[in-house]
């Protein structure tokens, strides 16, 4: 398991740096890192390389890796914007609270009702704490793709403490794809805000009316 303790501690580092960057190309790059990462720990978890295994290992990583960052790069070039500029919280703040909510995670993990072979595992603060740094990312953003980015994280936190329950993961595999389809979804909204307001800001949105 320490290789799979050692991709968890990457997750946990790049947390903290998509909360505490302005750089959305930068941004999205470390989510696919993370996808990547993701997508090669369950080798880590199963001691054995059924074919069920290596199709969900190369899916994950062609969708969470390749595909929906490759989309969203996209998008950004499409818009012409490349910083998050003047978060509804600061970046300093909100390391502050990511910082605080891993902590607690680390530290209460264990008072869960877990099998005894996850007991002093990463897995389930990693999980909390980046479904902790996703909704953070995802509320705290005033652009519309750094949104998506945080909702990217936060169904990262799910995958992770999906792998406890790795017999299941017929039900992640629908969760990607609702996350495909959501990603498409948001490349349509983007490009009619964009239109509209000549702005990813999402505060603008207070303008429409019925």
């Amino acid at each position: 398991m320490h290789a799979a303790d050692t991709i968890l501690i990457v997750l946990l580092l790049a947390n903290f740096f998509i909360l505490g960057t302005a750089n959305l190309r930068a941004s999205i790059r470390v989510v696919a890192m993370q996808g990547v990462l993701l997508a090669i720990l369950p080798l880590f978890v199963e001691t054995k390389a059924t074919p069920r295994l290596m199709l969900v290992v190369g899916a994950t990583a062609a969708i969470k890796g390749a595909l929906i960052p490759g989309l969203l790069l996209k998008a950004i070039r499409d818009v012409h914007i490349r910083h998050e500029v003047e978060p509804y919280l600061g970046f300093i703040p909100s390391l502050f609270l990511c910082a605080i909510g891993t902590g607690f995670a680390l530290l209460f993990a264990d008072q869960l009702p877990l099998a005894p072979a996850d007991h002093g595992s990463l897995f389930v603060p990693a999980a909390f704490a980046t479904v902790l740094a996703g909704f953070l990312v995802s509320t705290t953003r005033r652009k519309a793709i750094s949104q998506v980015t945080g909702y990217l994280m936060l169904e990262n936190g799910v995958y992770v403490f999906g792998l406890l329950l790795y017999e299941s993961m017929a039900v992640e595999v629908g969760v990607l794809l609702d996350l495909l389809v959501g990603i498409f979804v948001m490349g349509i909204v983007l490009n009619h805000i964009q239109r509209e307001f000549s702005s990813l800001d999402t505060e603008r949105l207070s303008r429409l009316r019925d």
